[in-house]
């Protein structure tokens, strides 16, 4: 696995690439924002660990470019920042990132959390999987989710690999109620660190994708103090 480290303090630096490399990991280093979206678009990591506070484009920024053009992968990102404060963590969250360390940390932590998100998956097997509903198919196999609107022609959803990941979820149980913490279990699996409302970012990012009014989802329901469900009966 290819992991690219955003940290402009060199001790920290050293400390996350010698911890990473020890388990096995492929790592690459840089210090400020700029060279870190040109690394990235040359050749995209796995997953990036990346400092909020850093010269040139903060972490914010990198992150959010990263999201708008994910490029041929979708990297995980792994927010670090010295401030603890939770408003930071949630606009963290909110431009993509996928988890949240705050320093100091343990690095057998950040090692456990990378191995987390790397693991993160669908646990999906078996035979071709293609999901259809009235409005969306979704081909597991594929990688591919369209939406036809009406009489208008398919459009390809442009999905994040966990955009993607949560719209099979719903479209595969059209009608079930989710809470976050089921949610969580479905896609990140059990070891999860994260604050568990990067489940709400999700949804956010996800309905203004494919929904025709974001603001007042017609597929993604919010069912008020439980969690969310997706309403499109099923054809297939």
């Amino acid at each position: 696995m290819d992991i690219l480290i955003v940290e402009d303090e060199p001790e920290i630096a050293h400390l996350i690439e010698l911890s990473l490399e020890k388990e096995g990991f492929f790592c690459r280093t840089t210090r400020d924002g700029m060279n870190a979206l040109r690394m990235f678009q040359e050749q995209p990591p796995d997953l990036i660990i990346l400092d909020l506070m850093i010269p040139g484009l903060d972490g914010l920024e990198v992150c959010a470019r990263i999201r708008q053009k994910p490029g041929a992968k979708d990297p995980y990102i792994l927010m670090l920042t010295a401030k603890g404060e939770e408003i930071d963590r949630v606009i963290g969250l909110s431009t993509g990132a996928d988890d949240y360390m705050v320093k100091p940390f343990s690095p057998r932590e950040l090692v456990a959390r990378v191995r987390a998100l790397l693991r993160r998956s669908l646990r999906q097997g078996g035979q071709h999987q293609a999901n259809r509903t009235q409005h969306f198919i979704v081909d597991v196999d594929q990688r591919t989710a369209s939406r036809q609107i009406n009489s208008q022609e398919a459009e390809v959803l442009n999905l994040t690999t966990l955009e993607f990941n949560l719209l099979t979820t719903f479209v595969s149980n059209p009608g079930r109620v989710w809470n976050r913490t089921q949610l969580i279990d479905k896609l990140w699996g059990d070891n999860f660190f994260g604050d568990e409302r990067v489940v709400d970012t999700h949804v956010a990012r996800l309905r203004k994708k494919i929904e025709p009014d974001s603001a007042n989802p017609t597929f993604i329901k919010t069912v008020v103090g439980v969690g969310y469900k997706f309403e499109d009966p099923q054809v297939t």
